[in-house]
């Protein structure tokens, strides 16, 4: 995978459009003043959150014991299931919080933009390519960023796209991630056979 291609699967994981109902509903019980620098803090809380875990990835593989093969097709699972509730969301609540209070790690920064399962794919990252280390941080960066534009202008792009837009953007997103995840679970698979043969 090349880093435009990683930089592209993230940002489909991170899912920013997906993610716009959710923070329009935790900031607007927020002062309008406060919003951008909430905003602009978990963003970068999650920026950091993900470079520790892409860093320390591997030495969480050796310490498990985990071989590469297990972590594609679980990452392949997770991603799959992810992009299942993308397709067909359920309904209730996500945020836990009360009206007027201020979101602090959670839920924004972790699991919105940090999720499992973006974690779980900077994991893989680092198992399968431990010698790409710079190309994994600037497709992070690349698609943080691009995730970053977008809930940064939530306003613009909650306007713009209306909730049926989002909606179908979502679930094209999703759409994405399933064929994604059929890969990496292929994928994992045919290592796996390959080394037992």
């Amino acid at each position: 995978m090349d880093t435009f291609s990683a930089a592209v699967m993230l940002f489909l994981i991170m899912d920013p459009l997906g993610n716009l109902p959710v923070f329009l509903s935790i900031l607007k019980h927020i002062d309008p003043k406060r919003r951008r620098k909430v905003m602009i803090r978990e963003l970068l809380f999650s920026l950091a959150i993900m470079m520790v875990f892409l860093f320390v990835g591997q030495q969480i593989l050796s310490f498990l014991n985990l071989r590469q093969e297990a972590v594609s097709i679980a990452g392949g699972i997770i991603l799959f299931l992810i992009a299942i509730k993308m397709i067909f969301p359920g309904p209730g609540g996500v945020t836990g919080l009360a009206a007027g209070e201020e979101p602090f790690l959670v839920p924004m920064a972790i699991p919105m933009i940090a999720g499992p399962s973006i974690l779980a794919s900077l994991l893989l990252l680092a198992n399968q390519a431990p010698g790409r280390m710079l190309d994994w941080s600037l497709a992070l960066l690349m698609a943080w960023g691009a995730s970053a534009v977008i809930l940064m202008f939530y306003e613009v792009f909650n306007k713009l796209l209306g909730e049926r837009g989002l909606t179908a953007v979502e679930r094209l997103m999703g759409m994405l991630l399933v064929m994604i995840s059929v890969q990496m679970l292929l994928d994992g698979v045919h290592h796996y056979l390959a080394v037992v043969q």
